[in-house]
């Protein structure tokens, strides 16, 4: 495939957060600690931006929305152990469970 006939992939959850670069207004800098879908996230400038003529805020690029790890053995590179017994091979504690 040619370059120019290369699709690009779309990554569901591909995400961005906001870069000041130069004199940053404070609703940029209110929206820094936060990624935003791509989608999602606003134009730049910001429609409320003093310095919208000359603007020079870009799009940091994130494969994911979310930040750092989620659980614990994504942190420590350790797992948990499993239990020795599984606790749920009874029936369920529902009425039609027991049917």
């Amino acid at each position: 495939m040619a370059d120019g006939q290369r699709r690009k992939r779309k990554e569901p959850w591909h995400a961005v957060s906001l870069l000041p670069r130069g004199n940053a207004c404070e609703e940029v800098i209110a929206l820094l600690s936060r990624r935003f879908l791509s989608t999602e996230a606003p134009r730049l400038p910001l429609k409320e931006c003093p310095f919208a003529a000359v603007c020079n805020c870009v799009y940091q690029h994130y494969a994911d929305r979310r930040q750092g790890p989620r659980r614990s053995s994504e942190e420590t590179g350790f797992r948990t152990a499993r239990p020795a017994t599984e606790r749920r091979a009874g029936r369920g504690r529902r009425r039609q469970d027991s049917v």
